[in-house]
């Protein structure tokens, strides 16, 4: 008899459901959220598992890998699909989601979404690190500038290099703000020195992969760029063709049809919100400050003199998600003219 398990998974234990193909509940218990607590369980030889499905989420990544390693055949559900076939319960405990969990397993109910490997996951990690550090040291020149505005004194427009020189410049005939500011300045030196560290890490493992230096042969793709895409789609294999990858990423209308209605509306922003921010930073670099005639560009401004700026900046990254996937399939660098692209 064929059987299938659903894993309510939260930081201390899991909640496990086993059900057989009738959809009998065959077992239930819960375990430490641990590899080795969850394998004692479904390495038991009485039942035969076709699936055994846990929701996206922290450490879904982590046991997903062991139950893959240990020969288990588990399946990483998609967050927002899991919620709405759950959402029709009454109760909502973990026992009942992973009750329900299980029975999506038994009846094939699921989305599938990719576990990424552990290369592209620590990858992942250094970009999420640097921009972390950024978010803080850009708060604190901001509130820099808004506390000091209050006293008069403007700091106006100065580069990253400069900034700490120009506060002590104002501050330099006010020991009592001096005081107040110096504890800042230092947090800021100290953010500035570790993103130039994570930084230049970045720029190393770009230098050494040949997919993100072709990659950045297209206009207005960057290191930065190159490296979350690479870090994000991880495996190319697992899009049907390379048109599929700006609907994963959330740059695709969105759709509602019922009866008479059929309406079109914006983009869905349902995938990767970190890739979707640099694809769109790419596109306007693209537009806005590449000057280097080439056809991409040239299509992206048809459409802006037709649709304004915006529309054109969603269209373009849109299709540089998709121009990206097919010089990381294909092997090839970015064509800058129509007869080259078309050969």
């Amino acid at each position: 008899m064929d059987h299938f398990a659903g894993l309510d998974v939260s930081v201390k234990e899991t909640s496990v459901c086993i059900v057989d193909d009738t959809g009998r509940i065959a077992r239930e218990m819960k375990v430490a959220s641990e590899p080795e607590a969850l394998l004692q369980v479904l390495k038991n030889p009485t039942y035969r598992f076709q699936r055994i499905g846990l929701e996206a989420g922290p450490l879904s990544q982590w046991l997903f890998s062991a139950l893959a390693e240990a020969g288990l055949p588990a399946i990483c559900v998609e967050t927002r699909h899991m919620r709405a076939a759950l959402k029709a319960q009454i109760n909502k405990t973990d026992r009942n989601d992973a009750r329900g969990i299980a029975q999506m397993m038994r009846a094939g109910l699921y989305r599938p979404v990719h576990v990424k490997t552990l290369r592209s996951q620590k990858l992942r990690m250094l970009l999420t690190h640097r921009k972390l550090l950024q978010s803080k040291a850009i708060a604190i020149e901001n509130d820099l500038r808004a506390t000091l505005r209050n006293f008069g004194l403007k700091v106006g427009v100065v580069g990253t290099v400069k900034f700490e020189a120009r506060i002590k410049e104002l501050v330099e005939d006010l020991p009592d703000l001096a005081m107040l500011v110096e504890p800042l300045l230092i947090v800021r030196r100290a953010l500035r020195e570790q993103i130039g560290i994570l930084h230049r890490r970045l720029l190393a493992i770009v230098r050494d992969d040949d997919v993100c230096r072709r990659l950045m042969t297209i206009p207005g793709v960057g290191p930065v760029v190159a490296l979350t895409y690479r870090a994000t789609v991880d495996v190319p294999a697992r899009f049907r063709n390379s048109r599929a990858v700006g609907a994963v990423f959330g740059l695709t209308p969105s759709k509602y049809q019922s009866g008479e209605v059929d309406r079109t509306g914006a983009i869905s922003r349902c995938g990767d919100e970190m890739m979707r921010a640099m694809l769109y930073e790419a596109a306007h670099i693209l537009l806005v400050r590449t000057t280097k005639w080439s056809w991409l560009r040239a299509w992206a401004m048809t459409i802006a003199r037709r649709r304004g700026l915006k529309k054109a900046v969603v269209a373009l990254a849109r299709r540089l998600a998709v121009i990206m996937h097919r010089i990381w399939v294909d092997g090839t660098e970015f064509r800058w003219n129509r007869e080259a692209a078309a050969a």
